[in-house]
């Protein structure tokens, strides 16, 4: 909370020192970001690993049931995601992605460049490395930093509401501790299993319009206590007592 307050402060005082000496503030400079800065504005038919960084932060921000390829291309599909973004937090919804869109963004991510309400300790409760899984340290990392974005977007759609991990990131050895499928998204560090309230199946319900390609959840074997999202490429949905 301290380190986004600042990040607002010094964001006021470098608009306010643009004024002063007649210059505009362009996107890039307009604010500074510990984490990721964008230096141009984006919209469709641009590419580019900027883009890529704009994907992951709106790929919650879908239709039911679909999932945002983080391709590097603005293509239909992100500016969608863009506006949907822009729509959930009030702003002028155009699907190009401007000073405002990014200001949004900078106020939503720590340093570390999670979500403000998620942070890695949350997705790994199985060792500090995040080594031994079915894919390297770093990609399950950045694994499940696409996860907490995704998850941001679900919490806000539910109207901020606090939402519980109970598991995520698991190696091999976590997994097979806590009797988990032989190959359970977990050790990709694409997967959380979420607990506590909402309702489970008020979670099952809502994951479909948030970029999730897997949701188990009540009525489904070993999943009454909890809901299973996960990031994979192809659908898989099932908790039939929740209609999913």
């Amino acid at each position: 909370m301290l380190r986004r307050t600042v990040r607002l402060i010094l964001s006021i005082v470098m608009i306010a020192a643009a004024g002063v000496v007649g210059t505009v503030a362009t996107a890039g400079t307009a604010q500074a970001d510990s984490c990721y800065t964008w230096n141009r504005t984006l919209k469709e038919g641009m590419s580019g690993s900027d883009v890529t960084q704009l994907q992951i932060r709106v790929a919650g921000h879908v239709t039911s049931g679909e999932i945002l390829a983080i391709d590097g291309q603005y293509g239909p599909r992100t500016k969608a995601a863009v506006t949907r973004f822009q729509r959930a937090y009030g702003l002028s919804a155009d699907g190009v992605a401007g000073p405002n869109t990014y200001s949004k963004i900078y106020g939503l991510q720590d340093g570390d460049c999670t979500p403000a309400h998620f942070t890695y300790s949350e997705l790994n409760k199985c060792n500090s490395s995040w080594g031994g899984g079915k894919v390297s340290a770093g990609t399950a990392k950045e694994n499940a930093k696409r996860t907490m974005w995704k998850l941001e977007a679900m919490r806000h759609a539910l109207g901020d509401r606090p939402i519980q991990i109970s598991s995520g990131f698991r190696s091999v050895s976590c997994n097979s501790a806590v009797g988990g499928s032989s190959n359970s998204q977990h050790m990709y560090g694409t997967a959380a299993d979420l607990v506590g309230t909402p309702s489970f199946c008020t979670l099952s319900r809502q994951a479909r319009t948030h970029g999730f390609g897997g949701i188990l959840g009540p009525g489904y074997p070993g999943h009454n206590d909890h809901v299973h999202v996960d990031g994979r490429s192809s659908r898989y949905w099932s908790a039939p007592s929740c209609g999913v």
